[in-house]
C-alpha cells in the first residue's frame, strides 16, 4: 500500500482539526457532516435516567467511524459536561457497515448515525430550573481524504417537578436506538483452523433462516480479527460458521472475544451481539530460524522439550564465537597452553573443572529465573545485565582479570589458575572459576537458535527449564571439554615458552575493551554520576591490586597493613557503587533518545497507529548490553544501503530499548517466543503477522525482508 496514499490525512492532521461553528448551540456543521446535540425528552425531573447523543449527518461518498474503525480511521468521542451530581455513561454504538477502499477495510457510518449515551439526572436538581449538557465532539470524516474535525454543542433541559410530563424528545432516538445490536440469542464458540484462521460456530434455533443473508462479524477491538480478510460463511440448519483470519494482535488463549454479528445487506443489517473465548492458535512462521532445522518449529509454543534441548546445545556452541566470549577464550586459551605439558589425566580432569564451572553457573541462573518467575516477575535471557549493580561489578571483575593477565598482580604461578588463590588443590578450582566467569560474560549475546529454546525453558515447569539451561552451558563447554579429552588436538598446540607470557599481557587488552563497554552500558542505564563512582572504583581496585602484589615479599606487619588497605579500597569501591547506582536516574538514555536519529522510539501505540495507515514499519528491540544487538546495528542496520532502502520504501524504524526493564517490551518478546533481545521484526504493507528476523543480521538480509524476498 502507498503511504502518499495517506498524506493528506496525515496533513490534515497536522493542520488540526476543523471546527464546526464558533458558538455552542445545539447544531453545527462543517462542510461534510451537520452534528446536533439531542435527547430523548424535551425536559427532566430530579433523579431520571434519558438518553442524550449526538446525531451525525453525513454527506454522499464519505463516512465516519465505529467503536473499532478497522484497519484506519478514528472513533468519534463525546465529551459531556453536566452539573454536579449528574453523570453520563459509554456510547451506545449502532451496528456499523463495512467501508471497503481498496485494500483497506474499515468500520463506520455513512449517510446517518447517532450516538446515544445513558444520562443520570442528579436527584438534587432544582425544580424550575434548568439541566445544563454541553459536549465537545471530534470525530474523522473519510473519503478519498480524511478530514479530523470538532464541535461544541450545548442543550438546556427545564427541570420539572414529578408528575408534570416532560413531553417526547428527539424522534430519532428511537431510530438509533432500533439500531443498537441486541444480545445473541445463539451460542457462539471460537475454533482454531489452520494457517492462522479460526473459526465463529453460532448454535442454536432458526439458523437456516440465515442461509440466504450476508453476515460479517465485527470486533470491538482491534488486532485480534484481520479487518481485510473475506471472512466466509457456511450456514447449516442448526449451526453457523464464519472464518476468520488471526490480526496483528490476536488474544492469548482464554481471553474473550466479543464483536457484533451483522446479518443482511452493509449498512441495513440487523446486529447480534457475540463474545467468545479464543482458542490457541498456530502462528505464523519467523523467516529464517525457524527453516534452519528440519521440522516445524515455528515458534517456542510448537517446540518439544527434545527439540528444545537440541537448539539450546547449538546455541551454546555458537556461543562460544560470539564476541562478548571472547575475552574469556582468552583465558581458555592461555590454560590450553600451560596445561598441554601435564598428563593427560589431570588435563582431562581441568576440562571436567571448566565444564562443571560452566554448568554450575547456568543451573544458577535457571534457578534465579525460576523463583523470580514463580513470584511473578517477568524474566528473560540476560535480564540480570539490566541490574546497573551487576553491570559494575561485572565490570570491576573483568578490570581485575585484566590487571592480572597485565601482571600487576597474581594469586599464582599458574596461568590456568586466575582466581586459583581460592584453590586449595591445583587449579582446578581455577578452571571452574574461568568456567563461571565464561557463562557470566556470555549473558549479554544471543546466539542463533538461542531465541526459541529459551522463550520455550521460560514457558516450562522448573525441571524442563532447568533442562534447557543446562543444555545451554553444556554448548558453551563442549569446545573446551572436547579438546582437553582429545590428545591428537592437544600435541599440535604450541610448546610453552617465553612467548606466553606476551600473548598473557596482550590478552588483557579485550578484558579492558569488555569493561570499558559495561561502563558505558552503566552510563546508559543510570547517567554520569554512577560512572564517576565506576571510574573511581576502577582507580580503587587497581590500587588494591597493586599494594597486594608488592606487599607480598614485605614483613607481616607492612603487609598486613597493605592487605588492610587493599580491602578498604574495594570495600568502598563496591560500596560507593551500590549506593550511586541505586539512586542514579536514566538521564543518560533519556537524552540518548531525544537525539535526531534514524529511528524513532517504540511504543506499542506507534506502531498500530503506523500499520492502520498502511505503513511499512521495521521494529528492533535491542538492549546496550547485548554485544549481538550492538554488532547487528553496526554491521547491518546502520549501513548507509540499508538506510536508503528503508528512506525509498517509507519504512518507518522503530527501535525498542530494553536496557532497563520495560514490561512492554517484555510482553512483546513473549508473544512472539522470546525471552530475551535482540528481535526484529518487519510489518509489510498489509501483512496480518510480523515476519521475524534471524538474530544475526547482514545488509543483504534486510534489505531482502524489506523487498520482500525470501529469507
Amino acid at each position: 500500500m502507498s503511504v502518499t496514499r495517506y498524506l493528506p490525512i496525515l496533513a490534515a492532521i497536522l493542520c488540526g482539526p476543523t471546527p464546526a461553528s464558533a458558538e455552542p448551540s445545539t447544531e453545527a456543521a462543517t462542510e461534510q457532516v451537520k452534528v446536533q446535540l439531542l435527547a430523548s425528552a424535551a425536559a427532566v425531573h430530579p433523579g431520571d435516567q434519558i438518553w442524550i447523543g449526538v446525531h451525525q449527518q453525513i454527506i454522499p461518498h464519505w463516512h465516519t467511524y465505529w467503536l473499532n474503525p478497522g484497519d484506519s480511521g478514528l472513533a468519534t468521542k463525546i465529551q459531556y459536561q453536566l452539573p454536579a451530581g449528574s453523570s453520563v455513561g459509554e456510547i451506545k454504538w449502532p451496528t456499523p457497515s463495512k467501508i471497503v477502499l481498496g485494500p483497506v477495510v474499515n468500520y463506520g457510518y455513512e449517510e446517518a448515525v447517532t450516538l446515544l449515551s445513558p444520562l443520570q439526572v442528579a436527584a438534587d436538581a432544582p425544580v424550575g430550573g434548568e439541566l445544563p449538557i454541553s459536549a465537545k465532539v471530534k470525530w474523522l470524516v473519510c473519503a478519498e481524504i480524511c478530514i479530523p474535525q470538532q464541535a461544541e454543542l450545548a442543550l438546556r433541559l427545564p427541570v420539572v417537578a414529578a408528575g408534570v410530563a416532560v413531553g417526547p424528545g428527539s424522534t430519532l432516538v428511537e431510530l438509533a436506538k432500533a439500531s443498537w445490536p441486541t444480545p445473541s440469542p445463539w451460542h457462539a464458540e471460537l475454533l482454531a483452523a489452520a494457517d492462522d484462521t479460526v473459526k465463529l460456530r453460532l448454535t442454536g434455533a432458526d439458523l437456516a433462516a440465515l442461509r440466504e443473508q450476508p453476515l460479517w462479524f465485527y470486533p470491538e477491538q482491534w488486532g485480534p480479527i484481520a479487518h481485510g480478510f473475506q471472512q466466509q460463511a457456511t450456514v447449516q440448519d442448526d449451526a453457523v460458521e464464519i472464518l476468520l483470519k488471526a490480526g496483528d494482535q490476536p488474544l492469548a488463549a482464554g481471553e474473550t472475544l466479543r464483536g457484533v454479528v451483522a446479518v443482511g445487506a452493509n449498512g441495513k443489517a440487523s446486529g447480534y451481539q457475540i463474545s467468545a473465548v479464543w482458542p490457541a492458535i498456530t502462528t505464523a512462521k519467523p523467516l529464517a530460524e525457524a527453516d534452519a532445522l528440519p521440522g516445524p518449529i515455528q515458534t517456542s509454543s510448537e517446540l518439544t522439550l527434545a527439540w528444545a534441548l537440541l537448539l539450546a546445545l547449538a546455541g551454546g556452541l555458537i556461543l562460544n564465537l560470539m564476541p562478548c566470549v571472547f575475552p574469556v577464550l582468552s583465558l581458555k586459551a592461555l590454560a590450553l597452553f600451560e596445561q598441554a605439558k601435564h598428563q593427560p589425566g589431570q588435563t582431562r580432569r581441568h576440562g571436567w573443572a571448566y565444564a562443571a564451572g560452566v554448568l554450575a553457573s547456568f543451573a544458577g541462573l535457571a534457578g534465579l529465573m525460576i523463583a523470580l518467575k514463580a513470584g511473578g516477575a517477568g524474566i528473560g535471557w540476560g535480564f540480570q545485565f539490566q541490574s546497573p549493580l551487576f553491570v559494575l561489578i561485572v565490570a570491576y571483575l573483568l578490570f581485575a582479570v585484566g590487571l592480572s593477565l597485565s601482571g600487576v598482580f597474581t594469586f599464582g604461578s599458574r596461568i590456568a589458575g586466575i582466581g586459583s588463590g581460592l584453590a586449595g588443590r591445583g587449579g582446578y578450582q581455577g578452571s571452574f572459576f574461568t568456567g563461571v566467569l565464561a557463562a557470566v560474560v556470555a549473558t549479554p549475546c544471543t546466539a542463533p537458535f538461542m531465541g526459541a529454546a529459551i522463550g520455550f525453558a521460560v514457558t516450562q515447569p522448573a525441571v524442563g527449564m532447568l533442562a534447557v539451561f543446562l543444555s545451554l552451558g553444556a554448548g558453551l563447554a563442549l569446545p573446551y571439554w572436547l579438546l582437553c579429552h582429545w590428545p591428537a588436538l592437544q600435541r599440535r598446540l604450541p610448546k610453552p615458552g617465553a612467548w606466553m607470557e606476551t600473548l598473557k599481557q596482550g590478552l588483557a587488552f579485550p578484558m579492558y575493551a569488555t569493561a570499558a563497554w559495561l561502563i558505558w552500558v552503566l552510563a546508559r542505564q543510570s547517567g554520569p554520576d554512577a560512572v564517576a563512582v565506576a571510574l573511581l572504583g576502577l582507580v580503587l581496585i587497581g590500587l588494591a591490586a597493586w599494594l597486594y602484589q608488592i606487599s607480598r615479599p614485605a614483613g607481616d606487619f607492612a603487609r598486613h597493613l597493605a592487605f588492610s588497605v587493599a580491602i578498604l579500597s574495594l570495600t568502598v569501591a563496591l560500596a560507593g557503587g551500590t549506593i550511586v547506582v541505586g539512586v542514579s536516574g536514566s538521564t543518560a538514555t533519556q537524552q540518548a533518545g531525544s537525539e535526531s536519529k534514524a529511528f524513532e522510539v517504540y511504543s506499542a501505540e506507534r506502531l498500530s497507529r503506523l500499520r492502520a495507515a498502511g505503513t511499512p514499519v521495521f521494529v528492533n528491540f535491542t538492549a546496550d548490553w547485548c554485544i549481538t544487538c550492538l554488532v547487528n546495528e553496526k554491521v547491518a542496520l546502520a549501513n548507509r544501503q540499508v538506510l536508503d532502502s528503508f528512506r525509498e520504501r517509507g519504512v518507518v524504524y522503530l527501535k525498542g530499548d530494553w536496557t532497563n526493564r520495560d514490561p512492554a517490551i517484555a510482553e512483546v518478546l513473549a508473544q512472539h517466543g522470546r525471552s530475551g533481545v535482540p528481535l526484529y521484526l518487519y510489518f509489510a504493507p498489509g501483512a496480518q503477522q510480523a515476519a521475524v528476523l534471524p538474530q544475526l543480521l547482514t545488509p543483504d538480509l534486510v534489505i531482502g525482508a524489506v523487498k520482500g524476498a525470501s529469507l
